[in-house]
């Protein structure tokens, strides 16, 4: 009986499947990422998802199969390091497996081994902490370069569905390859020199050594040079070539379950090997009704079951033939859904020609850094291959992508205490348990956290992601409950930058509802005067501070101006209906509940999202004076109120005509004036006379 959470057995099996070739894009997914206006991080993922490497195809004929015979391909990057190849390892789904191993000694050992490796989930089997397993085949390699024997091995570590499904193993520069060695006691040839005082394997580059046979000799050279060298000689001899290689796989496009759009083709009886797709006029394919949605039990999926479906004929020729039973996954819909948001009734066409020219590219796209290496991709290939048969225009789906960060839950406090429950000072923790401290009873020290009672006991403190088994989710319609639809958007807009990961505060919330309240009673006290030049100047600073920091997506200082115009309009006797107007609008992507009364109470029907955005008056942003200090060595002794443009004569002026400068500076020779305009003045000068 398994437990809840435990995973039933399975058993890998080749199966035929439907494969989208992403592959023969890679080149173009890798290179139009530079043309994308998106986060540096998000683009590496998707280099390094795509994996393009540049090494060698190397064939190592198999010892005692016949020169005819197939070789066993290998791909490495690093063709610099052949000489120190001991030992070659296969995947247990090899297609040569069981010719490598026949009529040996090994055969029943290395079925028994293939057959527990296919119970293995890839994941388990690269697993870079678990040991190392593998069984000798019986044969041997060639290598291409001495002629020496290498003994293959079957190892799980190694997958078919990567590069060739075989590796050159050279343990002396690679750590996975090494420990495989080391466990089944296989030689270890350095080839590449290491810096001094370097330990362990080493798998940089440096000057070659034990590098040289009879055919060949790169003893002494640059890794890089030997390499190519190395590509020169193999592929002179028909043994090698230099190749291009990538991570990615060809995208598995099947699913053995019953919800899934169905793959509209059939199979003739009398050619099982030929998908036919069917007319046009039978589209869209439509899924059968059906109770039963298990497995067929042969391999295929639910819809195998609805034999009434899966038998229909061939829209050729009229003789029987049967439907696929596959159905596709969830990104058949997902990859381009953004084309059907601008044409979403189009009953002739994916889309409309005109309105793809006018809409595409997707200016922005708001996402998270999980979707990086799956929809972010898929759509991008999904997009070029409309690109590629006239559908779309643009090259590439989403212009601009911004990634949004996580809202950890609230910060969680620990403390230590002993046997008795009683809590331990210092910083002893061994064999001690951990319990959580209510945040009332702690208090911030420096650059930690110390218990209040007693603060010679150190807090820990820590925030995680939010989920159920944690039991630190927030739930939104509590906080909408109590503190308003509006506290809550506001608070999530102003905890930090759009991009960083957060901690979720209920003080925060407080804090935006009590802003949110001095707000709104700034309508107790409207007038229809006009608004005096202060007034006016401290709407259009917010105006033009809201317009910049909301279409840069810094949503935290453009609530912070806001904030500050309502501090502004707190301390007038009365706000002018001008001011409280614009202020509104402002308001209205940010707290649209608020923002909607103001404008119905300042006497307003319908909508303000229907009204135009404020613009600034740029002649209210240069500000005619500003008040810069005024130093005497050093130390801050007053201010005056000066233009931009006031030269340091006046500035000097102004200043010792203040009694707080004078007395530091009368009856004294000044030695120095410093004068940065509309920034600061200092007086260097001796003491003044007594």
């Amino acid at each position: 009986v398994l437990g809840e959470r435990e995973t039933p057995p399975f058993i890998q099996k080749p199966m035929k499947q439907w494969m989208l070739k992403i592959t023969q894009y890679a080149d173009r997914l890798l290179e139009d990422l530079d043309e994308l206006d998106w986060p540096d991080s998000i683009k590496e993922m998707q280099r390094n998802w795509i994996g393009k490497s540049e090494g060698a195809q190397l064939a190592f004929a198999v010892d005692g199969l016949g020169a005819d015979a197939e070789k066993l391909e290998v791909y490495t990057t690093r063709p610099d390091t052949l000489f120190g190849a001991t030992y070659l390892v296969v995947a247990p789904e090899h297609p040569m497996i069981d010719a490598l191993s026949a009529g040996g000694a090994q055969k029943d050992q290395v079925a028994e081994y293939v057959l527990a490796a296919s119970r293995k989930s890839d994941l388990e089997r690269t697993e870079l902490s678990k040991e190392k397993t593998g069984v000798f085949t019986g044969s041997y390699a060639v290598h291409p370069l001495t002629g020496e024997k290498l003994p293959i091995w079957v190892a799980d570590y190694v997958l078919g569905s990567y590069g060739t499904g075989s590796i050159m193993a050279v343990p002396a520069h690679d750590e996975r390859d090494y420990e495989f060695a080391q466990a089944f006691d296989l030689p270890i040839v350095e080839v590449v020199q290491k810096p001094k005082d370097t330990e362990g394997v080493y798998s940089g580059g440096g000057k070659m050594m034990n590098s040289k046979c009879a055919a060949i000799d790169v003893d002494g050279l640059d890794n890089v040079q030997a390499g190519l060298k190395i590509i020169d000689y193999v592929n002179e001899k028909g043994v090698g070539y230099k190749k291009t290689n990538y991570k990615l796989r060809d995208w598995l496009f099947a699913r053995q379950r019953y919800w899934g759009e169905p793959f509209p083709v059939v199979f003739p009886e009398d050619d099982p090997n030929t998908a036919v797709p069917i007319p046009e006029s039978e589209l869209p394919l439509v899924l059968p009704e059906t109770d039963n949605f298990k497995p067929s039990g042969s391999g295929e999926g639910p819809l195998a079951n609805c034999e009434d479906w899966v038998k229909t004929v061939d829209p050729r020729t009229g003789k029987p033939a049967r439907r696929e039973t596959n159905t596709m996954p969830q990104w058949a819909g997902s990859c381009w859904y953004y084309l059907r948001f601008i044409d979403p009734t189009n009953e002739d066409a994916l889309i409309d020609g005109s309105l793809e020219k006018y809409w595409l590219p997707v200016d922005l796209y708001v996402g998270g850094a999980e979707h990086a290496v799956l929809h972010l991709l898929y759509a991008r290939f999904w997009h070029k291959v409309l690109y590629d048969i006239g559908v779309v225009s643009t090259k590439e789906p989403f212009q601009r992508l911004v990634s949004q960060g996580m809202i950890l839950g609230e910060v969680e406090y620990l403390a230590h205490v002993d046997a008795d429950g009683a809590f331990v000072e210092g910083n002893k923790t061994s064999g001690l348990q951990t319990i959580k401290v209510p945040a009332s009873d702690v208090t911030k020290k420096g650059d930690g956290f110390v218990l209040t009672a007693n603060p010679k006991v150190k807090i820990s403190a820590r925030a995680h992601k939010m989920s159920k088994s944690r039991g630190n989710v927030v739930n939104p319609d509590d906080v909408v409950g109590e503190y308003g639809a509006d506290s809550l958007r506001l608070y999530e807009m102003f905890m930090g930058p759009l991009r960083d990961t957060k901690i979720w505060q209920t003080k925060g919330v407080e804090g935006c509802y009590r802003f949110l309240a001095r707000t709104h009673r700034l309508l107790d006290k409207v007038t229809d005067e006009k608004p005096d030049d202060e007034g006016l100047v401290a709407l259009n600073k917010c105006i033009a501070k809201v317009t910049e920091e909301t279409e840069q997506m810094r949503f935290n200082t453009a609530i912070s101006a806001m904030m500050e115009l309502t501090n502004a309009c707190t301390k007038m006797d009365k706000v002018s209906r001008d001011i409280l107007e614009p202020f509104s609008l402002l308001l209205s992507p940010y707290a649209p509940h608020l923002s909607e009364e103001m404008w119905e109470r300042l006497g307003h029907s319908g909508s303000n999202s229907q009204t135009a955005w404020p613009v600034a008056d740029e002649s209210l942003l240069v500000q005619d004076t500003v008040d810069i200090g005024v130093q005497v060595n050093g130390k801050m002794r007053g201010t005056i109120s000066v233009s931009l443009e006031t030269s340091q004569d006046d500035a000097m002026a102004a200043a010792l005509a203040q009694d707080s400068v004078k007395k530091f500076t009368e009856g004294v020779d000044i030695k120095k004036i410093i004068y940065v305009p509309g920034k600061i003045l200092n007086i260097v000068a001796p003491p003044a006379k007594k």
